[in-house]
């Protein structure tokens, strides 16, 4: 199960990354192969933040019997683990490191001006994904 999400989620981020694309500086002054390599860069980041949530939030709610048991808990916390590590990796990247910006069209959440639609993206896809791949997850 944990694998499908894992599948499901980088699928979705991809998608989400090429999609917001125009809500950074980078899709209107990079070039093609930078705008590339950030989109790889992001999901690929994306997917470690996802295994992170994920392990630590059955670690935090103690679900041992995940998914057939605490699967909602396991959500909830996964999902809150990913708006929050957004929060602050998307401030460091802005704010302080200066690796990407966001352009003037992106709304911005108070009170770090973190972007909306990466808060968003992790409050969505994380419940989306793991929903579908407990769908699709073989009977026992």
């Amino acid at each position: 199960m944990a694998g499908r999400y894992l599948a499901l989620l980088l699928v979705a981020n991809l998608a989400w990354e090429i999609a917001q694309l125009p809500l950074y500086t980078l899709w209107w002054e990079g070039s093609p192969g930078e705008i590339a390599w950030a989109v790889l860069h992001c999901t690929v980041g994306d997917g470690m933040i996802g295994a992170v949530s994920l392990g630590g939030a059955w670690l935090l709610t103690g679900a041992w019997g995940w998914p057939e048991r605490g699967f909602g808990r396991v959500a909830i916390a996964a999902t809150i683990f990913g708006v929050g590590a957004t929060f602050v990796l998307e401030w460091l990247n802005v704010e302080i490191w200066r690796n990407w910006s966001y352009a003037a069209a992106m709304p911005r959440l108070p009170p770090l001006g973190t972007g909306l639609t990466p808060v968003l993206q992790w409050l969505l896809l994380p419940p989306i994904c793991l929903l579908a791949a407990r769908h699709v997850a073989p009977t026992r």
